[in-house]
């Protein structure tokens, strides 16, 4: 196996920590599936479940923002995620609907779920893939904190913005100014 550079021992480091965050996600998602679940079976503390889902549905909407914000362009977990953590106040206003809705929560779930695993693989290849040797890159914005491959860095991004205002300052005042004309008359007389 050849040697890692630092710069791809970077790419790994953040590659882990992207797989780690995801997978707790993934079992706190999990968690929040077995209490709802829980929730209707005979003898089990109500109260107490209760607690633990305003807890765990706390947990992942915290979790999500920042998941998001680190897996930026290896995130792929289905748009309707949070949307079933902020509709699913209490699990007594759940199972009071009727089964149909019920039924319609626990298959978004599922679907999440599987979104959830689908970005979590994707990432653990491509961390295999970089542990490999493999150059991967990472996200532009990572890229110009020294990480990743690829993309300027925000100064350099900054600098062509203003070289770019400032040509089409110039050409523009060239092309619609009596200065401008002055110096197109110059140009027919010696090249004309």
């Amino acid at each position: 196996m050849a040697k890692i550079s630092k710069k791809q021992q970077k790419v790994i480091d953040t590659l882990d920590r992207r797989v780690n965050m995801c997978r707790e996600f993934m079992n706190d998602w999990l968690l929040f599936n077995q209490i709802l679940s829980a929730y209707p079976s005979p003898g089990v503390n109500k109260a107490q479940l209760e607690n633990q889902f305003l807890k765990i549905k706390s947990k992942l909407a915290r979790e999500h923002n920042v998941l998001k914000e680190s897996l930026q362009s290896d995130y792929g977990i289905d748009s309707n995620t949070m949307q079933i953590v902020s509709s699913a106040t209490n699990l007594e206003s759940i199972y009071a609907q009727s089964e149909v809705a019920v039924k319609k929560i626990q298959s978004e779930w599922h679907r999440s779920f599987i979104s959830i695993n689908e970005t979590l693989g994707q990432i653990e290849d491509k961390k295999a893939r970089a542990e490999a040797g493999e150059p991967i890159s990472l996200d532009p914005q990572f890229a110009a904190k020294g990480g990743g491959g690829g993309g300027m860095s925000d100064k350099a991004k900054t600098n062509l913005i203003i070289f770019i205002v400032v040509v089409a300052a110039l050409a523009g005042i060239f092309m619609f100014t009596p200065v401008g004309e002055m110096y197109k008359d110059s140009f027919s007389d010696l090249f004309g």
